[in-house]
């Protein structure tokens, strides 16, 4: 048995010699791919799209140069989004990289609520300036405005009230 073992081992041990592993090392832990300078997605009219995503909205978005004006669903942001705190939520990307006022924004949103409408803006709006200056990668990256907010509302579970909340209970 032990000579069957290492018959098979020469065997194997044959059929490598010709291969030959190659290990590049990488200074840093930088890979050769990073280090190819990644070009700007600029369309014809001057405009970088993205989408954005969060809960159940769906954020379809362009930007451009210009004086900071937001346009979304073709109104004002101030009258889309009344509350304030929305309205700071999707210029969060523009004051990480200095750009406040810098570039025009219109995106056209679909689904959700206002609050979920907002996170999906402000994670369009990054990811299209991203497309815009590649450079701003990290001080967006670095606050999480690229990662998709993936938490959705639980599903309704039968026999329960809500999706975990049970029924009153009663003793008698």
């Amino acid at each position: 048995m032990a000579e069957q073992t290492t018959t098979n081992l020469g065997g194997l041990r044959d059929a490598l010699q010709g291969v030959q592993l190659r290990h590049t090392p990488t200074s840093g832990g930088t890979s050769s791919a990073a280090a190819v300078d990644v070009q700007p997605k600029i369309d014809a009219q001057g405009r970088a799209y993205a989408t954005g995503k969060r809960k159940n909205a769906i954020a379809r978005v362009w930007v451009k140069p210009g004086t900071g004006k937001i346009t979304v669903n073709g109104r004002d942001s101030p009258v889309y989004f009344a509350r304030p705190v929305l309205r700071m939520l999707i210029s969060q990307p523009f004051l990480v990289v200095n750009r406040l006022g810098q570039f025009d924004v219109n995106c056209t949103v679909v689904g959700g609520g206002l609050s979920g409408q907002a996170g999906a803006v402000r994670h369009g709006i990054s990811k299209a300036l991203l497309n815009y200056e590649p450079g701003l990668r990290p001080a967006l990256k670095a606050q999480g405005f690229l990662t998709r907010d993936s938490r959705v509302v639980e599903r309704k579970k039968y026999g329960k009230a809500k999706a975990r909340r049970s029924f009153q209970f009663s003793k008698r």
